[in-house]
């Protein structure tokens, strides 16, 4: 691909596997509806991560930074959004289905866009700790729904093996279920499962107590891990917990830890005075300051324009 020249749809989806398998989640945008003459074709592609970067292409500098904005709220809602931009005298003209956000544009390209997003969450990894047959058991019943799994020994299981978005599984069965457990704690884990017995479990847990491991992450521990499926053969155990982590996950109980995580600050939101686009008051959006007021722009022709005459554009938005 040529340098600079933005991905297209192969190579957004070829993106989009290598993100879903590295356990990174992300939302793709999609044009699903296009007018002439904007500069998104039907089909075109973008992924968006929750830092806001984009790659793929879905329009101009006037539907870019509207996508961004949109998609990250998809992430952190979890729920799909289809999104029409175009001209405010279309708006009036067409007919908009419920449920559909409107977002005028008066940008000189003109031109409407339907723009579908989707949140595509990663793929759940499963990192199970031990050699047992239930242990194997258990990797290949989580492959099996499609999800992320490895198999570790528990001699061999370090904390740097675990991600925020890994869920472990401790399976040694009275082989170093300390060491292991306390491995799993050091990192930040979606979440931490003991295969053991609930006395074995309160033991393991009064032992690191003892070592200075604070109340509140041992009783994040599940112990005893997996679903009480009754009288169960040792392979069949694999069965329960696989039945645990698939409603954890339906309960959104895998997702990444946030406690160390900075909360989600969005930008404070003006009026780009010259087109009437809302966007985000930060450095991207080409600033301008008139008069001890900053101003920001969808795109540098709106910047310009400004430039060259800032009174006729404000005091038009004074009478507005």
């Amino acid at each position: 691909m040529t340098a600079n020249m933005p991905a297209e749809g192969p190579e957004v989806m070829a993106r989009a596997l290598e993100l879903m398998r590295s356990g990174e989640s992300f939302a793709l945008a999609t044009v699903v509806w296009r007018q002439p003459p904007s500069s998104g074709q039907h089909g075109s592609r973008a992924i968006v991560l929750s830092d806001g970067s984009l790659y793929g292409w879905i329009g101009g500098a006037c539907a870019e930074p509207v996508i961004i904005r949109e998609a990250q709220r998809v992430l952190e809602r979890g729920e799909s959004a289809l999104i029409w931009l175009g001209q405010q005298a279309d708006l009036d003209a067409m007919h908009i289905p419920a449920g559909v956000m409107t977002v005028p544009m008066s940008c000189q390209s003109e031109g409407a866009l339907q723009i579908f997003i989707e949140p595509v969450a990663a793929l759940p990894h499963v990192l199970v700790v031990g050699r047992s047959p239930m242990a194997m058991t258990l990797v290949d019943l989580v492959r099996d729904v499609g999800w992320r799994a490895e198999l570790v020994d528990g001699p061999d299981f370090v904390s740097t093996m675990v991600t925020p978005s890994t869920a472990v599984v401790i399976a040694t069965q009275g082989h170093g279920d300390e060491e292991a457990v306390t491995e799993a704690l050091r990192a930040d884990a979606a979440m931490v499962g003991l295969v053991a017995s609930r006395k074995r479990g309160d033991v393991v847990r009064g032992f690191l107590a003892e070592q200075g491991v604070s109340v509140s992450r041992l009783d994040a521990v599940h112990v005893p891990m997996g679903l009480d499926l009754g009288h169960t053969s040792h392979r069949e155990i694999a069965v329960s917990i696989l039945a645990e982590l698939v409603q954890l996950r339906a309960a959104g109980g895998l997702k990444p830890h946030t406690r160390t995580m900075l909360p989600l600050i969005e930008p404070d939101e003006v009026i780009d005075l010259v087109c009437g686009m809302t966007v985000g008051a930060v450095p991207a959006n080409r600033p301008f300051e008139y008069e001890g007021t900053t101003y920001y722009f969808c795109a540098m022709g709106c910047r310009k324009a400004f430039e060259k005459d800032p009174a006729s554009f404000i005091s038009r938005e004074v009478a507005c």
